[in-house]
């Protein structure tokens, strides 16, 4: 039983580190542009050790259709430029979360995609960066600046791209399985995950 034990985690370990490589592309330019003056910007950005070796993909969730944002391995950040108004954007890996967002043309938001422990893998979440607030999550919070800079900057390549095809449809059943339960959630715990207006820089 024992050997049986370590063979699996063998496994396991084998497989973690294969996750831990990145089809996305380092930006040649690593500062964080700003908006066109009729968009708005989010940045995702990814900081922890924890779940460190498995990589999280993004999606914005635009009615049956689901918009490949890019692939976050730790210690990167992805901008992503998008029309003002309301978006609903997509977490996936074991399963799937989501983020509502209320976007001003013009301005700069951020998000963390943060990691929690699943049954087999690290699942991963959205912790919007708000304004001023007095959480760890806020723009004014000490850790906000490390996480800008010391984040690299993000693109997507052939390879990214071509993962996401390979991957829409069970990334579609993923969506169509926790869509539904994450709206059912009540009010306040869907404003935790929303950026609102008034959080844009």
């Amino acid at each position: 039983m024992l050997r049986l034990v370590k063979l699996v985690f063998a496994a396991s370990s084998i497989w973690l580190a294969a996750c831990a490589g990145n089809p996305m592309l380092v930006s040649t330019n690593q500062t964080v542009a700003a908006p066109n003056p009729d968009k708005a910007q989010v940045v995702f950005m990814r900081s922890s050790f924890v779940g460190s070796a498995i990589n999280a993909s993004l999606f914005e969730v635009k009615g049956d259709k689901n918009e490949f944002i890019g692939i976050m391995a730790n210690g990167t950040k992805i901008s992503h430029e998008v029309e003002p108004g309301e978006h609903t954007f997509m977490v996936v890996s074991e399963a799937a979360d989501f983020m509502k967002a209320d976007l001003e043309a013009g301005k700069t938001y951020y998000a963390m995609v943060t990691p929690r422990m699943g049954a087999w893998k690290a699942r991963f979440s959205f912790q919007p960066i708000k304004k001023n607030a007095d959480s760890d999550f806020s723009t004014s919070s000490k850790n906000f600046g490390n996480w800008v800079s010391q984040t690299k900057l993000v693109e997507n390549s052939e390879a990214s791209k071509l993962w996401a095809q390979n991957h829409a449809a069970n990334v579609e059943t993923k969506k169509e399985a926790y869509l539904a339960k994450w709206l059912s959630k009540d009010a306040e715990e869907i404003a935790r995950q929303t950026l609102e207006a008034s959080d844009g820089l």
